[in-house]
């Protein structure tokens, strides 16, 4: 696992300034299960990723799926336990805690950066 943060591209604004980076195909399995529910600046960044799923999770997950260029191409707020979310124009995806995309304000087309820790 690798540690690094994101920002908004347009104003550098450090949005998550603990993410974890999966670097093995049994992280991108395992995602946030059996981990405790991330605080409101950390966040689980699978890659390459298209899909999640919720099946076992105890709390419900934002996802922001983003492109290979670090654009978000879709949003998906408050996803409970047993549910899937997909995006074919998705390279990675971040998992966050809840109703974190309306904290920051997230939209479509806002483009993040990604710096290592």
């Amino acid at each position: 696992m690798k540690f690094g943060r994101l920002y908004l591209e347009s104003d550098q604004q450090l949005i998550f300034d603990r993410v974890m980076l999966t670097t093995s195909p049994l992280e991108r399995m395992r995602g946030l299960l059996g981990r405790p529910e991330p605080a409101d600046n950390e966040g689980l960044l699978i890659e390459p990723c298209s899909s999640i799923h919720t099946l076992g999770m105890r709390y419900s997950i934002d996802v922001i799926f983003l492109s290979r260029d670090w654009r978000i191409v879709k949003l998906v707020t408050d996803l409970g336990s047993l549910r899937m979310a997909w995006c074919g124009a998705a390279h990675r995806v971040l998992e966050t805690r809840a109703h974190g995309i309306a904290r920051w304000r997230l939209e479509p087309e806002m483009k993040l950066a990604w710096e290592d820790s």
